[in-house]
């Protein structure tokens, strides 16, 4: 794989996770307790033998230039590399980034100096696992000169993705960006033709395109020169293709899931306690995910009880009860405490011993969790500083309610507490 190169696009605004992304950009929002979500595309990118990556920012992205910048460090000896590109003002445009093809365009000056056959294009909020290499296979065993990875869905989903139709030779003959209505059923087709059984065809007669392609390099670099005000590869590039390009399609029949709204990053991180059988698995020998080394001591559990819960390095929990929870990096959860269906994204650092009992004794409250706090269904963001006798249960069956002022907010029913926050003692959310 050293003749392709991927760009991996996470300069979006990413205001469906927001109010995580108020602080960061969407690929630096925490994943797992230890992750960040860009670490996906990379994993999968280095898993599969691709070792030249840019990563497209825009909005936010100082975490994720310092987390890339210390964690993929190639070998000198190798020409492989992972480099952030920013937006920024040039002669030719002096605007930011105004969609995916847009962001591409922008740098497409530097993409054409390398020496490489295709193009991968990834999108850096999606949480899956998949071997690079036999997608870029069926690219060139097809002689595609786009290829699109593709994955079956029922109904239910359909509208909230990019349908196409596809011929006998899995050749894209149509494509419709998030459809609706009449315009929704004319994109059902019979799935089989992909592999499915008569059974799966049924339940899943669309075909929707992940967001990810492949591109041959003389194809990306024409089709983006020679439509100029197109700024949107699902919208605008893949549909206008179609009868000019060979495009295929690739079936990713695995677990995929778009991570860019609260409900479904806060689903996809509780799915992950669901041992031994979660839908997504972090431990993989032969497919690793990578991230930054810290160097933490092991967790320490003090007389707790722990039930299908993912504990990252460097937590201490004293004589509590957490459940179906993700609890992440430097956490310190104090004596009494209830945590259910929770996701914790950890602190950055400890707060010496010295600090601690400075603020107590003025009154104030110290990082971490509070003594005899109840905690469920909610997002803790990090270095948040919860208090005493504290429950965070959306009592009143809120859906959506903005109190940043009050250090919280509630996106379908899921409290967020924002990061830095500090939430008194013996509140009651």
């Amino acid at each position: 794989m050293r003749d392709v190169l991927s760009i991996i696009l996470g300069g979006g605004q990413g205001t469906r996770l927001y109010p995580l992304t108020k602080l960061r950009a969407k690929p630096a929002v925490p994943l797992a307790g230890k992750y960040r979500l860009i670490d996906i595309p990379l994993s999968n990118s280095i898993n599969s033998g691709i070792d030249k990556i840019y990563v497209l920012t825009q909005f936010n992205s100082a975490s994720l230039n310092r987390h890339i910048n210390q964690t993929y460090r190639p070998a000198p000896f190798s020409d492989g590399f992972v480099d952030v590109l920013a937006a920024q003002q040039t002669p030719e445009s002096t605007d930011w980034f105004q969609g995916t093809a847009d962001a591409v365009r922008q740098y497409l000056w530097l993409f054409e100096s390398w020496d490489v056959r295709d193009y991968l294009i990834l999108s850096g909020d999606h949480l899956y696992r998949m071997d690079y290499r036999l997608f870029i296979e069926r690219h060139r065993q097809t002689n595609a000169d786009i290829t699109l990875a593709v994955l079956p869905v029922d109904q239910k989903r359909a509208s909230a993705f990019g349908l196409m139709k596809i011929d006998s030779t899995d050749r894209v003959i149509g494509f419709s960006e998030k459809p609706k209505g009449i315009e929704l059923e004319k994109m059902r087709v019979d799935t089989s033709v992909l592999g499915l059984t008569p059974e799966q065809a049924l339940q899943n007669p669309f075909i929707a395109s992940m967001g990810i392609y492949v591109f041959r390099k003389e194809v990306l670099i024409e089709t983006l020169r020679s439509n100029p005000t197109h700024v949107d590869f699902g919208k605008e590039i893949i549909p206008n293709a179609i009868d000019r390009y060979n495009l295929q399609t690739y079936l990713f029949n695995d677990y995929w899931e778009d991570i860019g709204t609260i409900e479904a990053f806060y689903h996809a991180n509780i799915n992950l306690t669901r041992y031994p059988n979660p839908p997504f698995k972090l431990y993989e020998d032969d497919a690793a995910i990578y991230t930054r080394p810290r160097y933490l001591p092991p967790t320490q559990v003090v007389d707790c009880q722990i039930k299908d819960s993912i504990l990252s390095d460097g937590c201490v929990l004293e004589r509590s009860s957490i459940s179906h929870s993700v609890l992440g990096l430097r956490l310190h959860v104090k004596d009494g405490c209830v945590i259910e269906d929770s996701l914790f994204m950890g602190c950055d650092f400890y707060q010496k011993k010295e600090e601690i009992a400075n603020e107590m004794s003025q009154g104030k409250v110290p990082m971490g969790i509070g003594e005899n706090t109840v905690i469920r269904r909610a997002i803790i963001d990090k270095n948040v500083r919860i208090g005493k006798n504290v429950q965070i249960i959306n009592r009143d069956h809120v859906q959506d309610a903005d109190c940043e002022d009050r250090g919280y907010c509630i996106r379908g029913g899921i409290v967020i507490i924002l990061k830095n926050a500090t939430i008194p003692d013996n509140t009651i959310i």
